[in-house]
């Protein structure tokens, strides 16, 4: 028998042999995860959908392939290209950890001068890396790249970037340099050439986005019911109460604000959807044009919401789409004024103008009625109002109609003249603020 010493001895070697395996297995396992984490990602399977984009950029991070697609019923490739990315497997977390974010992104400026050939060859393309869902999620890091290269690229060496080689980066530029292109980067990119679908999430953001917009041009509490509060504080930097005061302050002061959106198209990110749209923006203060993004997540009640949102202000035509579109209420407008003149009639007349409108050397709704009542008496009365060659153009304080103006009153007196009226928005309809008359 051994010594009870030798026996305990025994007992105290065989636990620390038992903790020792206890150990090495915990490590092993923890190796293991972190090696099962590595090797995971977002893998998203693209699908021709009537809301999504007509082109945009995919990068399968896994093939380290660079895509660009188009929907052409069904969706296809137009261009497969190497590239290069992160020399980190997953998705970024933080400065400086050599791994490429997942998601989806969107160029902001396009870089050629100033560069290191040998890292970015001679052109570049920053993303909106973090974009408000990264913020959201605690990602940091900053600098994230499309760019080429001065040498032969190599799989997995980037930063955390996407390289190109250089003469591909170059024959990409014009396509690029598009800002409306969204760019998705996944683990793994699959793609489906079956017919174009109706996806039911990107139908319930867009139609979201487009009653978001009217609350806004309505000035209207129910404006801030698609956001949430606590992300878009977040993914902004500012307390929501902020935002809701601000845009309040507006709401109050302004007599109206205008928002025209165009082209809304919505993509699927890992956790969230983003819809993109050309963006004017207009009231008698300021006037904007751009591409707005809003970032949109199911909330607690299953309601999409809005938790972020970026905008880059640029030139994209809209002010011609935005005339277009308010022209045919506008000349119901002048039509209808054209007609309360004609007869005679002041009532209807005077309700076509502002309080403030301006008529020549007439200040206001009341001193337009009041020349008129006297003028428009027995024989001065209006016979023929005639307007053509109308023009419609932009004005700060809404639209300007020019046109042609034939004015007879049944004594016989006749004038022929260029008409003048700048019409602003009120409430649902429009109303003319300045009148003006040179004779031809």
């Amino acid at each position: 028998m051994a010594a009870p010493h030798d026996a305990s001895s025994a007992k105290a070697r065989r636990r620390a042999r038992t903790s020792f395996l206890l150990a090495a297995l915990a490590t092993l396992s923890l190796l293991l995860a972190g090696q099962a984490r590595a090797g995971e990602g977002w893998a998203v399977n693209l699908k021709a959908d009537a809301y999504g984009p007509q082109r945009f950029l995919a990068v399968d991070k896994s093939s380290q392939t660079f895509w660009i697609f188009e929907q052409k019923s069904p969706l296809s490739p137009v261009k497969q290209l190497p590239c290069t990315t992160g020399q980190e497997p997953g998705t970024k977390w933080k400065e400086g950890d050599l791994k490429t974010p997942e998601g989806v992104y969107f160029i902001k400026q396009r870089i050629n001068g100033g560069l290191d050939f040998s890292l970015y060859g001679d052109l570049a393309f920053t993303l909106n890396y973090p974009n408000p869902i990264d913020v959201i999620n605690g990602r940091k890091g900053s600098g994230i790249w499309i760019h080429g290269r001065g040498k032969p690229i190599t799989p997995n060496e980037s930063r955390g970037c996407v390289a190109l080689n250089n003469p591909d980066i170059k024959e990409l530029d014009p396509q690029l340099t598009k800002r409306v292109l969204p760019v998705v980067i996944a683990n793994e990119v699959h793609w489906s050439k079956d017919d174009p679908v109706v996806s039911k999430e990107g139908q319930e953001v867009v139609a979201a986005t487009l009653e978001w917009a009217k609350a806004w041009s309505r000035k209207s509490e129910a404006f801030f019911a698609f956001h949430d509060a606590q992300k878009f504080s977040v993914s902004t930097g500012e307390p929501f109460e902020n935002f809701r005061g601000h845009k309040r302050q507006l709401f109050a002061k302004l007599p109206w604000i205008h928002v025209l959106i165009d082209d809304v198209r919505a993509v699927q990110g890992p956790d969230y959807w983003v819809t993109y749209f050309g963006q004017l923006y207009r009231s008698p203060t300021l006037s904007s044009e751009g591409i707005k993004r809003l970032y949109w997540q199911r909330n607690a009640e299953g309601r999409m919401v809005i938790v972020g949102m970026d905008y880059d202000e640029t030139t994209l035509g809209l002010e011609t789409k935005y005339v277009e579109r308010v022209r045919p209420e506008v000349l119901k407008v002048v039509e209808a004024w054209r007609q309360a003149w004609e007869k005679g009639k002041v009532a209807d007349y005077v309700q076509f103008y502002a309080d403030n409108a301006t008529q020549g050397d007439r200040k206001g709704r009341a001193a337009i009625r009041d020349h008129k009542q006297q003028l428009w008496t027995g024989a001065k009365a209006p016979k023929k109002v005639a307007a053509r060659d109308m023009k419609f153009s932009l004005a700060q304080d809404g639209v300007l109609v020019e046109f042609v103006q034939e004015y007879a009153s049944r004594d016989g007196v006749a004038d022929k003249g260029r008409k003048k009226l700048v019409l602003g928005p009120s409430g649902d309809g429009w109303l003319i603020m300045d009148e003006d008359w040179s004779k031809l």
